[in-house]
């Protein structure tokens, strides 16, 4: 039954053919970001070359180089997994928390939800990207800070739709079934509702980790990211400086965030039509 289920799955994610172009060049990142180390013996911020070398100009740089000579090709392969390692952890910590807080205020309703949805609302009338800055500023710029950051800062999208999903679970006949035969509640939440909610929950982690890869980017720009790691968002704000002079710099950087939030917001989209089969219908 599990088998003919999955079945099922792929072949409806890959009627989307956008899903299918996104699950491609995803792979295409998370495999560069794999064999880094392979593709490159050196270090991303060792000189290699003389500066501002122009891409296509050399063999073996691709890419070209930065200001102090360093390889943009390099650059790009170690910092796709600064990228993915930010998007992917600090998602899990934001769904770790919103999972929590929406699950219990969605099973037991009254003055705990009360209270959770006023602290969640809380969070959201704070701009997320403010609140990233401030928070990575009192930790101090580090890899660790950028993830706990993005993950305080993202849960609360998280926690309301967890919320809604026990409210309208919470009184269905399964659960009453298996309230009327003494189980636990912490068992009830986690193996009788929990299951039922990851649909969505699966299709907006998607999503998340793309806007944690932007949020990311944007904080290493600001000279805020890890300063002992080479980052996306570090490339494109070293090089603004000189974008007329190199315009490479920016540019490569620039498309690989492009094109990898693209690529997760294709396959969210090809997660929710398969998903959410009928969902998917009603919408065409």
């Amino acid at each position: 039954m599990r088998y003919d289920l999955m079945i099922d799955f792929w072949r409806r994610f890959l009627r989307n053919k956008g899903a299918v172009l996104g699950l491609g060049i995803l792979l295409i990142v998370l495999l560069v970001a794999a064999l880094a180390p392979l593709l490159y013996s050196y270090s991303p911020w060792s000189m290699v070359q003389r500066p501002f070398l122009p891409p296509f100009d050399r063999e073996g740089f691709l890419f070209g180089t930065d200001t102090l000579g360093r390889d943009i090709g390099a650059g790009l392969a170690f910092g796709a997994q600064i990228s993915l390692l930010v998007g992917i952890v600090s998602t899990l910590v934001a769904l770790a928390i919103g999972v929590i807080l929406g699950a219990f205020a969605g099973y037991y309703g009254g003055l705990l939800d009360q209270a959770l949805m006023r602290f969640t609302e809380f969070f959201q009338t704070i701009p997320s990207f403010a609140l990233a800055i401030v928070l990575v500023a009192i930790f101090q710029p580090s890899t660790i800070s950028v993830i706990i950051a993005i993950g305080v800062v993202s849960w609360p999208p998280v926690a309301r739709l967890v919320r809604g999903e026990f409210l309208s679970l919470r009184s269905r006949e399964f659960v009453q079934a298996s309230v009327v035969l003494g189980q636990r509640n912490t068992k009830i939440i986690v193996s009788q509702i929990l299951p039922n909610t990851l649909s969505p929950v699966i299709v907006m982690a998607s999503l998340m980790v793309a806007q944690a890869i932007l949020l990311e980017s944007s904080l290493s720009f600001l000279g805020l990211g890890d300063p002992n790691t080479m980052s996306w968002g570090y490339m494109i704000g070293a090089a603004r400086s000189v974008i007329r002079q190199a315009w490479w710099m920016s540019f490569f950087p620039g498309m690989a965030i492009l094109l990898t939030v693209l690529s997760l917001n294709l396959v969210g989209e090809g997660l929710n039509d398969a998903l959410n089969p009928h969902l998917a219908r009603k919408g065409r």
